[in-house]
């Protein structure tokens, strides 16, 4: 028997907890390459137009959005000391001089506390789903990465909406977590459970599009590149570049509904630094029509630019890392079930 080859075994994919671990390793990555760019991005705007105390403005790492309210025209580390740049590499440069290389990695730590638990729920989520719907669906297995997607960001994201409630509160009025579950359970009392979940609309109008189509365009991109390169697993390089291309077709198609959000998203937490909560905000139709008699319909694609240079390396990156961490796992489980069929081989 010694002589004779046996067929792989099966059951060598990776696990739920190793996918998990795959993610989190992505986030990690990705926040680490992305946050100074948003970093100086926010420093460069902090001169040309400075915030008033209560002011809020959105701070992205490249995975998700966070909502900062500003104290005394200078909030937290992200919007602290705006100094004089004359452009984006002289911020780089007199922010590492004067502050030291950390100060590109301000407010990293809130970032990942809310980051990390998304993408994990996020891709392992789609992963999983996406596997079961193939089967399921047979001959429109074509469907399943667009399905997956939406399905696996709408559960993220309900999940996240109730934390970044409550990190907004934390931020904005600074209370003890005995005053938090005070104020929490105070607004749950008046105004139910639902004002857990207040931003969670438009938040849900933009991701769910995103995800769509990014999952779709990154499965047949990756497809196309190993038909054309004739290699039937993809490199490293084909999964940036398919998650480049994906994530910046993505973040175009939705742009409106990212600066109806971004609108909807810094009135909220205004709302909510000011002890305003009962207040209802605009809808998203609102905020949507009054952006178009305002600006015109070039309004709704406002900050084009910006999103996609953060968007497209974002996107790359984190794929990238999250295939690269899978692959490595598949390998492992690979080697321990060979392993004791080599010995008893020999």
């Amino acid at each position: 028997m010694s002589g004779q080859s046996r067929p792989p075994p099966a059951g060598d994919d990776i696990t739920p907890f190793q996918r998990m671990a795959a993610s989190c390793t992505g986030a990690i990555v990705t926040s680490l390459f992305v946050t100074p760019l948003d970093v100086v991005k926010i420093r460069l705007q902090a001169q040309k137009n400075p915030f008033p105390k209560g002011k809020c403005f959105v701070y992205c790492n490249g995975l998700m959005d966070h909502i900062c309210v500003c104290e005394n025209g200078n909030s937290k580390v992200w919007y602290k000391a705006p100094g004089h740049f004359n452009g984006t590499l002289d911020a780089f440069v007199k922010i590492v001089r004067n502050e030291g290389l950390k100060a590109l990695w301000s407010g990293l730590p809130p970032t990942l506390v809310m980051a990390v638990p998304a993408t994990v729920i996020y891709f392992t989520c789609y992963d999983q789903l996406c596997t079961a719907l193939r089967v399921k669906m047979g001959n429109h297995a074509e469907t399943a990465p667009p399905l997956a997607g939406a399905i696996a960001r709408v559960g993220a994201a309900t999940v996240i909406s109730p934390l970044e409630l409550i990190r907004t509160k934390l931020q904005s009025q600074k209370l003890s977590y005995r005053e938090l579950t005070n104020c929490i359970r105070s607004a749950v009392e008046t105004e139910g459970w639902q004002s857990l979940w207040r931003a969670l609309g438009p938040t849900l109008l933009r991701d769910v599009p995103f995800s769509a189509m990014y999952w779709y365009n990154y499965e047949k991109s990756k497809s196309w590149l190993c038909e054309r390169y004739k290699t039937r697993e993809p490199t490293l390089s084909m999964f940036f570049i398919s998650g480049a291309m994906s994530g910046t077709i993505a973040s175009i198609v939705t742009l409106p509904f990212d600066v109806v959000k971004t609108r909807r998203q810094v009135e909220i937490g205004e709302l909510q630094a000011q002890n305003l909560t009962g207040k209802v905000s605009s809808s998203t139709f609102s905020v949507m029509s009054k952006i178009v008699a305002e600006h015109g319909v070039s309004g709704l694609f406002a900050g084009f630019l910006p999103r996609v240079i953060k968007v497209a390396p974002a996107c790359a990156i984190m794929i990238s890392s999250y295939e690269f961490g899978k692959a490595f796992f598949r390998k492992h489980n690979q080697e321990r079930i060979h392993r004791p069929l080599q010995t008893s081989n020999t």
